[in-house]
């Protein structure tokens, strides 16, 4: 049955492939996202620049609470919607 339909999904493959492409690239860079030995990389790197004077400490907050809400994704957000408006 497969060789009566193919040439009707021939021309539906290449979108197929590109469909199938974007989701295996979604995957990974949600993959990538949410790897906890990357957020405590990104949380030791703040850490540091904040001993350094580099970010203060209301940026050093900013960052924890963000990587806390990709560990914990029910988190609600401790600073709202108010500090989106600022960025």
């Amino acid at each position: 049955m497969d060789l009566l339909t193919l040439p009707l999904r021939l021309p539906f493959l290449p979108l197929t492939g590109v469909v199938r492409l974007a989701e295996i690239i979604g995957d990974e860079a949600e993959r990538q996202l949410y790897d906890p030995a990357r957020i405590r990389r990104e949380l030791e790197e703040a850490q540091q620049r904040h001993d350094a004077g580099e970010i203060t400490d209301e940026e050093l907050a900013r960052i924890e609470n963000r990587a806390t809400e990709l560990l914990v994704p029910g988190l609600p957000s401790a600073a709202g919607p108010a500090d989106d408006e600022g960025s």
